[in-house]
């Protein structure tokens, strides 16, 4: 079925070709056969602006980093236009404006999703200790996804996904940072890939990026696989599993398209 407003889903998915059980993300993805790590055992982590590089303010108190790894890899939408500037410029502005409203509206410590990526494809660290935490197999916790933070690591989409879907830049640097994040905590993609209203009653990340979700946890696959890495060498244990609660379609119109971060059962803000 093609999009209301975009390009048909799976003329924007099909880099993602199966071949003899093995896929590689590719052609339409943007993501190229050096994301896959080929052969190595892991994917490669994409190429990322670090906090730094956007100028992020300091948390206002530590983040709390979880030896426990996170069991989900959630994909949310921001719910902001759907931009058409795709420069770098505006990728990090993206990032500080991000975090100016987590902290100064919200009251959080600091940016409530692990990472974020642009319109124009641009993969940026959110939360303090984000990437770190990745590396060693860890989990930083953030404020992305209501009451099931200390399981979660979030990924927030520049734009409004009820419509339209997103750009093949943007879906490219999904689908590698997918795999990262899959490879570095051992989960199956199949099982860990989920969208923010599997958790809480929010529409996000949006009609069009959830209903892709499926072909992107195929793509994911397909880089594991290229990269020779052993999938779902974890158990995620029955009580971490999301409830899958409604949507409803009364929510005042910002909570229901984005959904809550944070909720009473969350140990960090």
């Amino acid at each position: 079925m093609p999009y209301p407003h975009g390009p048909d889903r799976r003329a924007v998915l099909r880099g993602a070709a199966v071949a003899s059980g093995t896929a590689l993300a590719g052609g339409a993805f943007g993501v190229s056969t050096a994301h896959a790590s080929v052969g190595t055992g892991a994917a490669a982590e994409p190429a990322m602006y670090f906090r730094a590089d956007w100028n992020a303010r300091p948390p206002t108190t530590p983040v709390q980093v979880l030896a426990t790894p996170p069991s989900f890899v959630v994909v949310h939408h921001t719910a902001t236009p759907n931009a058409t500037d795709h420069s770098e410029a505006h990728a990090l502005a993206l990032s500080r404006s991000i975090q100016n409203f987590h902290m100064d509206s919200n009251g959080w410590a600091d940016a409530g999703q692990q990472f974020t990526i642009s319109r124009g494809g641009h993969v940026m660290e959110g939360r303090d200790r984000a990437v770190p935490a990745a590396r060693e197999g860890s989990h930083c916790v953030g404020a992305h996804v209501a009451n099931n933070n200390s399981t979660c690591v979030g990924i927030e989409n520049e734009g409004t996904y009820m419509e339209e879907g997103p750009t093949q830049a943007l879906t490219g640097s999904l689908v590698a940072t997918l795999a990262w994040l899959c490879g570095a905590y051992g989960l199956n993609p199949h099982e860990a890939i989920l969208g923010h209203r599997d958790f809480n009653a929010t529409a996000c990340p949006g009609d069009v990026l959830y209903a892709m979700l499926p072909e992107l946890r195929d793509a994911v696959t397909g880089v594991l696989l290229a990269a020779g890495a052993e999938i779902g060498t974890r158990t995620v244990p029955r009580e971490d599993r999301p409830s899958y609660p409604p949507v409803p379609r009364d929510e005042p119109r910002r909570a229901f398209e984005h959904g809550p971060g944070r909720g009473p059962d969350d140990i960090t803000r």
